[in-house]
C-alpha cells in the first residue's frame, strides 16, 4: 500500500516541475510586462535581471506554504488516503488548466486555480465525509473563514489595483508630464527616492520577513527600527538618484529595472506555494504516514500533522527556483502573454487583438458623458493647465516600445507594493491580477485609450477578466468531480487520468505550435510598422496584402463550393458552417482594414496619392466577395431550415457546372495573385466574361419558368438569388485581380 502513495507523491512532484514551467509560462507577464513594455533594456537583460530576482525570490520562500497545508481543508478531520486524493486532484487539474490559458496566450491566475482547485477537492470528498457522517457538518470539514478571506482579498485586488493605478499615474503624470526630459531636474530625485525606498521596504522588510533566512531576532530588530531604516533609505536613495541624474545616468530605468528585479522576487516568494505547496503537503503526510502510521489504514491515518507550520528543506525550494529560471528563459508561450497585456496598454493605436462587445460600448459611452460632465464642472484655466501635462504628442517613448518609461516605473513600484503586501499580511494575493489591473489603470490614466480604441481595450480587458472568473469555476469544478473520480476509481481511475493529463498536455502542445504556424502571417506587418524606409514599408505593405487577399480568394472558394454542394443535398450543418464562417470571415475583414489603414499612413504622400487608391479599392472588392458569399447562404440556409422543396434536376444540374467552373477560375486567379504573376491575365477576364453570360442565360431561363408557372416561387426566388450573388463572385473576383495588379505594379 505504501508503493502506491510513495508513486502517487512521486507523480505529484513530476506535476510540480510541468506546473511550474507552464505557471511561470503565465505568470511571466507580471513582472516582465512594463519592463519589455517600456523597452528599458534589451530582453536579455530584462530575462537576467528577472531570473535574478525569481531564484532569489523562490530559494528564500517558505511562509506562505501552510495555505496549501490547511489554509482551505480541516486536515484533522481528513485522513491519508483523502488528503491524498484531494491533493492529486489539485495538481491533475491545475496543471491542465493553466497550459490551455497559456496556449490561449491569456494571463490568468495560479493563485486562484489553486484555491478553487483545493476548494473543489475538498468539497468533493467533504460532501462524502458529511454523508456518512453524524457529528461532522462541511464546518468542520472546510476553513471557510480563511477561504472567504482568501477569495475576498484576490477579487478586492483587482479593484484597488486599478484604482490607485488610475491615481498614482495620474499624479506621476502631472508632475513630469509626457516630455519627462524637461520636468525632472530635482523631482526626479525625490521620485527615485521614495520608489526606491519602497521597493527595499517592502521586498526585504515586509515581502521576505516570513522566508527561511529570518529568525526572530532579525524580525524584532526591524520591527523596533523600521522608521529609522525608511528615514535612511529615503535620505540616501534621494541623493542617489540625484546624482545618477546629474551623471546623465536615467533614473527611470534604473526604476523599472529594479521594479522588475523587486516584482520578480515577490512573485516567487508569494507564488511558489501555487506549484510545490500541494506536492510539498502531500510529501509532509507521506513521511507522518510512514512514521507514525506503522499498522494503520491509510483510511484510518488522521492528518493532524498538517496542522504545524511549514518546514520546507532548502533544497527543494532551490530546486524550484532553477526550474522557474529555465522555463522564464525559454518559454516561447511566456512571450505570448506578454504581448496580450502589452498590447492592451500600449500609448499608440495599432492592430487591436479584441472585437467590440455591447458591454464595451456602454462603457465608453457612460465614461464620456461622465467626463463631459466632471469638465464642465473645472475651471478654464485648470483644464487648459491640465492639458498641457498631458499632450501625448509630446511622448518620450523608445522605438519600438508601447508605452514611456515614466508608466512603467509606476506599474512595477505600485504593482511590487501591493504584492509584497499581501504577502505580510499571508494573504495569496493574485499577482496576475494585481500587475495587470495596475497596468490597466495606469494606461487609462494616460489616455492611452482613445475614442478610436477604448471600446477594443475594454472588451481586451472584460475578456481577461472574465477568463479569471472562467478560472475559478473551471478550477472548482473540475477538481470537484477528479477528486470525486479519484475517490470510487481508485487506482484505475488514477492510471486513467494521469493518461489523459499526459494526452492533454501533448495535445495542447501540438495545437499551440500549429496556431502559431498559422500566425506568421503577421510577422509583415509586424516589420512593416516598426520600418522607417518608405520603400521597405510599400514592399512589406504588397506583401502583406497579397497575403491576405490570397486568404480571401481561398475562403470564397470554399466556402462557394461548399454552400452550394450543401444546398443541392440538402445538408443543413454545411450551411451552417459556411453561415458561421461568414461571419468570422466579417470580423478578419474589418481588423484587415484597420491594420491596412495605419500601415498606409506610414508611407509619404506621393506614394499614398499614387497606391492608396488601389489598396483600399482592393479592400472593398475582398469584402464584397464575403458579403456575396453571406448572401449567397443565408437564403440557402432558411430555405432548407425550412424543409421547403428543393431545386429540380435541371436547376441542379446548371447551377453545379456553373460553380466548378467559378471555383476553378478562383483557384488560377489566387495562385496568380500569390505569385505575384498577372501574365496572361486576358484568359480569366475572357473566362469571367463567358461565366457571367452563363449565369445571364440561366437567369433569364429562370424567369421564363416563372412566367409559365412551372415551378415553386419559393424555389424560383433562392435560385435568382444564388445565381445573382454568383455573378458578383465573378465580377468582384475579377475587379480584385485587376487593382490588386495595379497596385503591385513597380513602377
Amino acid at each position: 500500500m505504501e508503493t502506491i502513495y510513495l508513486c502517487i507523491v512521486i507523480f505529484l512532484f513530476v506535476l510540480a516541475v510541468f506546473d511550474l514551467i507552464v505557471g511561470v509560462s503565465n505568470d511571466a507577464v507580471n513582472f516582465l510586462q512594463s519592463s519589455v513594455g517600456a523597452k528599458a533594456a534589451s530582453f536579455k537583460t530584462v530575462l537576467f535581471i528577472a531570473g535574478i530576482g525569481v531564484f532569489i525570490g523562490a530559494a528564500l520562500s517558505n511562509g506562505m506554504m501552510d495555505i496549501a497545508r490547511h489554509g482551505i481543508y480541516q486536515p484533522q478531520h481528513f485522513y491519508f488516503a483523502e488528503i491524498m486524493c484531494i491533493l492529486l486532484a489539485v495538481m491533475l487539474t491545475d496543471v491542465v488548466l493553466l497550459d490551455v490559458f497559456n496556449t490561449m496566450g491569456m494571463p490568468t491566475s495560479t493563485t486562484v486555480s489553486m484555491v478553487f482547485e483545493l476548494l473543489g477537492g475538498t468539497f468533493a470528498l467533504a460532501l462524502i465525509k458529511v454523508h456518512g457522517s453524524d457529528t461532522l457538518g462541511l464546518g468542520d470539514l472546510i476553513n471557510t473563514d480563511k477561504a472567504l478571506s482568501v477569495i475576498m482579498a484576490i477579487f478586492v485586488s483587482v479593484a484597488i489595483a486599478f484604482f490607485f493605478g488610475m491615481l498614482v499615474q495620474w499624479l506621476a503624470r502631472v508632475v513630469f508630464t509626457f516630455n519627462y526630459k524637461k520636468k525632472m531636474k530635482y523631482s526626479i530625485a525625490i521620485f527615485g527616492g521614495i520608489a526606491v525606498t519602497s521597493i527595499i521596504y517592502f521586498m526585504l522588510i515586509k515581502g521576505l520577513k516570513d522566508s527561511s533566512f529570518m529568525t526572530a531576532e532579525n524580525k524584532q530588530w526591524i520591527q523596533d527600527n523600521t522608521a529609522m531604516l525608511i528615514g535612511i533609505s529615503f535620505a540616501f536613495f534621494t541623493v542617489l538618484m540625484q546624482i545618477l541624474h546629474w551623471l546623465k545616468v536615467n533614473v527611470f530605468k534604473v526604476v523599472v529595472l529594479l521594479g522588475t528585479f523587486a516584482l520578480a522576487l515577490a512573485f516567487a516568494g508569494n507564488d511558489l506555494v501555487n506549484f510545490i505547496g500541494v506536492p510539498l503537503a502531500g510529501y509532509s503526510s507521506f513521511i507522518d504516514f510512514t512514521t507514525n502510521g506503522t499498522g494503520t489504514s491509510p483510511d484510518g491515518f488522521l492528518m493532524t500533522s498538517l496542522l504545524g507550520p511549514a518546514k520546507t528543506p532548502w533544497y527543494f525550494l532551490f530546486g524550484a527556483g532553477v526550474i522557474m529560471v529555465y522555463a522564464l528563459c525559454t518559454s516561447k508561450k511566456a512571450h505570448n502573454v506578454i504581448k496580450t497585456s502589452v498590447d492592451l496598454a500600449r500609448q499608440d493605436e495599432g492592430e487591436e487583438n479584441f472585437g467590440s462587445t455591447p458591454i464595451a460600448r456602454t462603457l465608453v459611452r457612460f465614461s464620456m458623458t461622465l467626463s463631459n460632465g466632471i469638465s464642465k464642472t473645472m475651471p478654464e484655466g485648470m483644464k487648459r493647465w491640465l492639458d498641457t501635462r498631458f499632450r501625448k504628442d509630446e511622448a518620450i517613448i523608445a522605438d519600438g516600445a508601447a508605452f514611456d518609461l515614466v508608466r512603467a516605473s509606476v506599474n512595477l513600484v505600485l504593482a511590487g507594493l501591493l504584492i509584497a503586501l499581501g504577502t505580510s499580511l499571508k494573504l495569496p494575493l493574485s499577482t496576475t491580477y494585481v500587475t495587470f489591473m495596475v497596468a490597466m489603470g495606469t494606461s487609462l490614466a494616460d489616455r492611452a485609450w482613445g475614442r478610436d480604441s477604448a471600446v477594443f481595450r475594454i472588451t481586451g480587458v472584460l475578456s481577461v477578466i472574465g477568463g479569471w472568473f472562467i478560472t475559478a469555476g473551471a478550477a472548482f469544478t473540475i477538481c470537484f468531480f477528479v477528486a470525486m473520480v479519484i475517490h470510487f476509481g481508485g487506482t484505475f481511475a488514477i492510471i486513467a487520468l494521469i493518461g489523459l493529463a499526459i494526452f492533454s498536455l501533448i495535445r495542447s502542445q501540438v495545437m499551440y505550435k500549429k496556431r502559431k504556424a498559422k500566425e506568421k502571417g503577421n510577422e509583415t506587418i509586424k516589420q512593416l510598422m516598426q520600418s522607417s524606409d518608405n520603400t521597405e514599408i510599400l514592399e512589406l505593405l504588397r506583401k502583406h496584402t497579397r497575403e491576405e487577399l490570397v486568404k480571401i480568394l481561398a475562403f470564397t472558394e470554399e466556402n462557394l463550393e461548399r454552400t452550394t454542394t450543401a444546398f443541392l443535398h440538402e445538408n443543413l450543418r454545411g450551411l451552417r458552417r459556411s453561415m458561421g464562417a461568414v461571419k468570422f470571415e466579417k470580423q478578419l475583414i474589418k481588423q484587415m482594414k484597420r491594420t491596412g489603414t495605419l500601415a498606409m499612413c506610414r508611407l509619404d504622400n506621393n506614394t499614398v496619392l499614387e497606391k492608396g487608391l488601389y489598396y483600399y479599392q482592393g479592400n472593398d472588392f475582398a469584402s464584397e466577395l464575403v458579403y456575396s458569399i453571406g448572401r449567397l447562404c443565408e437564403p440557402c440556409l432558411e430555405h432548407i431550415d425550412n424543409n421547403f422543396k428543393p431545386l429540380d434536376a435541371i436547376q441542379k444540374g446548371e447551377f453545379s457546372d456553373v460553380t466548378e467552373d467559378i471555383v476553378y477560375l478562383l483557384q488560377v486567379c489566387r495562385h496568380k495573385m500569390e505569385n505575384n504573376d498577372y501574365e496572361d491575365f486576358e484568359n480569366e477576364l475572357r473566362k469571367a466574361n463567358d461565366l457571367n453570360g452563363q449565369l445571364s442565360h440561366l437567369k433569364r431561363e429562370e424567369l421564363q419558368r416563372i412566367q409559365s408557372q412551372s415551378g415553386s416561387i419559393k424555389v424560383s426566388m433562392v435560385y435568382l438569388t444564388m445565381i445573382q450573388e454568383a455573378q458578383n463572385v465573378v465580377t468582384y473576383t475579377i475587379n480584385l485581380m485587376k487593382v490588386s495588379r495595379k497596385f503591385q505594379a513597380e513602377e
